[in-house]
């Protein structure tokens, strides 16, 4: 089923376990998400302040509503320890029909 770019998955990355814990459960529980899916030890090399960094981080996969994303991405710039947290969302172009309701159902 096309989603018509109404829903989305967003990335976010954190430092450690129990942050990325504690940023999931407030989104979910203020419904601004449906479900996070948390990933474990994921090696990360970026830029930052001029020089590649190599890190270890917690990856949070995020479903949603693109109607929810400006409240999402508030909430967890308020919990988040990074300075500049990747809060990055994308369209679901197309899902399980009964999966993007529960979305739905999971958001009301």
């Amino acid at each position: 089923m096309s989603s018509n770019g109404k829903y989305m998955v967003v990335l976010i990355t954190s430092p450690s376990l129990s942050e990325a814990k504690s940023i999931a459960r407030n989104i979910v529980e203020k419904k601004l998400a449906a479900c996070v899916n948390i990933v474990d030890n994921v090696s990360s090399i970026y830029w930052w302040e001029g020089k590649v960094e190599e890190s270890r981080e917690v990856l949070m996969i995020v479903k949603t509503v693109k109607a929810k994303i400006g409240k999402l991405i508030d909430e967890v710039r308020k919990l988040h320890s990074y300075e500049v947290p990747e809060i990055i969302a994308l369209p679901i172009v197309e899902g399980f029909e009964k999966y993007l309701q529960w979305i739905d159902e999971s958001l009301e």
